[in-house]
């Protein structure tokens, strides 16, 4: 199994510690083209109208100065570092030592500045997002595109993949549609069904727990992840086709 999540908006720097040792990351290949991102990163970060390349607000300027020194901050294992919503109610803190283990197998986050991390890996907190475009790159989800496809070729051969990324980090990998289920959140009220945004990170956060701490043999099919959401969530599934990949819908009461 394979859980593919977003990085979230707001990180939690590490208090002390070494920096990040780009070469010890998941995913190796990825290590030139991290480089890359790192630099024009610092680049944009020092100018003047950072800020505004960055689309971020004066409340962040401090984490936009962080992006001046990434080589230099303090990591930490990425389930500390990402800390929003989703991660929250995913609660790495609270897992069983064998349900971290699990965890640091299957989780990937797919990222603006790292492409892709496993779980365990140390980072430093940073802001970007995978909608920006920064000179000499281009267009972050674009650039990351190609490289992920190759560098998570193997690691999703025959895995049943878990998305429970945004659309603005799914632009970026797109993994084999057969063996891919996306996670979507829907209310339902007097028979009418709505889409959540607002709490969906908290809900895929929720399931993707659910994966990690069941007990039972892991999920191999679309039809076996429906069986698992239904363990605890009245769900859906709508097959996949060539063209997109299956859907598992979240139904929670209105």
């Amino acid at each position: 199994m394979l859980i593919l999540l977003p990085p979230s908006e707001g990180k939690t720097p590490a208090p002390a510690g070494p920096p990040v040792d780009l070469a010890s990351l998941s995913f190796p290949c990825l290590e030139v083209a991290r480089k890359e991102v790192m630099e024009a990163l610092a680049e944009v970060s020092g100018r003047p109208d950072a800020l505004a390349a960055l689309g971020v607000g004066a409340s962040l300027a401090h984490d936009v100065e962080r992006n001046r020194r990434l080589h230099a901050e303090p990591a930490a294992p990425a389930h500390q570092v990402y800390s929003g919503v989703l991660y929250e109610a995913l609660g790495y803190g609270s897992l069983t030592p064998a349900q971290r283990a699990r965890a640091e197998e299957a989780v990937v986050v797919v990222s603006a500045l790292w492409g892709a991390v496993g779980f365990g890996d140390a980072v430093p907190a940073y802001r970007l997002s995978m909608s920006v475009s920064l000179d000499g790159i281009g267009r972050l989800a674009a650039f990351w595109k190609p490289r992920l496809a190759e560098a998570l070729a193997e690691r999703a051969a025959g895995e049943i993949v878990v998305d429970a990324r945004s659309s603005t980090y799914a632009a970026a990998y797109a993994p084999p549609r057969a063996a891919t289920v996306t996670v979507d959140v829907l209310t339902e009220r007097d028979g009418r069904r709505t889409v959540v945004s607002h709490f969906a990170k908290h809900h895929r956060g929720e399931f993707a727990r659910h994966l990690l701490t069941r007990r039972g043999a892991e999920p191999a099919t679309p039809e076996d992840l429906l069986a698992v959401a239904r363990e605890k969530w009245n769900a859906e599934l709508r097959e996949g086709t060539a063209r997109r990949p299956h859907s598992l819908a979240l139904i929670l009461e209105g």
